[in-house]
């Protein structure tokens, strides 16, 4: 995943482009349910491109600030987002703002999931292009499915850097398979 550093130059280019499926403007700043489902749609990343979500805060549609002004209190307060235990499995996500004459943004920025299907209170929002939406069935089984390619068993993950001299052939053939291997199995194998 290509690593984003924000700042205010950024932010500025990016409140200048349309929303899409990475960018969700607000002007509303207590609206946490909006917030939850937008954090749990960038966290589901439904079409898989890998990237970070941004959900400005204090910001028209058409890229302009509404004069907002943060303050620590409330960057706590989205900060809690993340635990208060509404969207699950917990979003990995980080709560930046940046001071501009015409007021303040707030960022959000959400890192895609590697565990999905992320819900909020329940259920599993999606981006659809420059909206958010509830997943349909089909769509809940694709990030479902995602979910169980990216989480494997310790022991069906390649070892790298073994070579064949880390093979303990012995431990192998008279512990593990006397008890892996049924003995008549074995009879006949040799």
């Amino acid at each position: 995943m290509k690593d984003i550093t924000l700042t205010k130059n950024r932010v500025k280019k990016m409140l200048a482009n349309f929303e899409s499926e990475l960018i969700e403007r607000t002007i509303s700043h207590k609206n946490y349910d909006k917030f939850g489902q937008v954090v749990c749609a960038f966290s589901n990343d439904l079409p898989n491109h890998g990237k970070r979500g941004f959900l400005f805060i204090g910001v028209h549609d058409n890229g302009s600030l509404s004069g907002f002004m943060a303050d620590d209190k409330y960057l706590q307060s989205l900060g809690s987002l993340r635990s208060d235990g509404n969207i699950l499995p917990q979003p990995i996500m980080s709560v930046n703002i940046f001071h501009f004459e015409e007021g303040d943004v707030v960022v959000i920025e959400t890192t895609p999931s590697p565990f999905p299907p992320v819900r909020f209170n329940g259920k599993t929002w999606i981006r659809v292009g420059p909206r958010k939406a509830v997943a349909s069935e089909m769509e809940e089984m694709i990030l479902t499915e995602r979910r169980s390619a990216n989480f494997s068993m310790f022991d069906i993950k390649p070892c790298v850097n073994a070579t064949l001299n880390d093979i303990h052939k012995d431990l192998f053939t008279n512990q593990y398979l006397k008890i892996a291997v049924h003995s008549d199995s074995l009879e006949n194998d040799r």
